[in-house]
Parts: C-alpha cells; sequence; structure tokens
C-alpha cells in the first residue's frame, strides 16, 4: 500500500466543506483539520502509486474552496502506534 500525506490550504470560509468532500473520498482515510501554514492534512492510500497523482490532482485539487496542496510520499512506517499517536486528538 503506497501513503501520501497531503497539506490542503483552503479558502478561510471553505474549511469544513473541503474536509467532508476530502474526507468522502475512497481512497483517504483520514482528514484533520490542523494549525499552521495548511488547514487540513489528509491521509492518501493506494495500491498504484500512480493513483495518488489521480486522487490529488483530479480529485482533491478540484474539490471548491481548495486554494493549493503539497503532496508527501511516505517511505516507511516505523511503527503504527507512532502514526496513531501523532495523529490521535486524545481520544
Amino acid at each position: 500500500m503506497n501513503t501520501a500525506i497531503v497539506f490542503i490550504t483552503t479558502q478561510v470560509d471553505q474549511v469544513s466543506e473541503v474536509a467532508d468532500r476530502v474526507a468522502a473520498m475512497p481512497e483517504v482515510t483520514e482528514v484533520y483539520s490542523v494549525t499552521g501554514d495548511m488547514d487540513l492534512i489528509a491521509l492518501v492510500r493506494t495500491r498504484e502509486i500512480e493513483r495518488i497523482a489521480d486522487v490529488v490532482t483530479g480529485g482533491i485539487n478540484k474539490v471548491p474552496g481548495v486554494t493549493g496542496t503539497q503532496t508527501h510520499l511516505a517511505f516507511r512506517a516505523y511503527s503504527t502506534h507512532d502514526l496513531e499517536a501523532a495523529f490521535s486528538l486524545g481520544e
């Protein structure tokens, strides 16, 4: 499985709507609203690496309210526990 971490910037009044639309995409497993330079972080998981490009450029970038994306491909997961803790909301 290939994993991409996608940083998403949105129009200020569109964060929730963009998050809902991105989260509804089948290849998107998680969407987080965050502080900092971006508004959302999405995790995209696909079997074929080429599919990530389709999801980001043909899907996420075309969602109304998205103003930009940065895509980072994950090379290796050292610990899924650490990944879950990093993105946990403390529940």
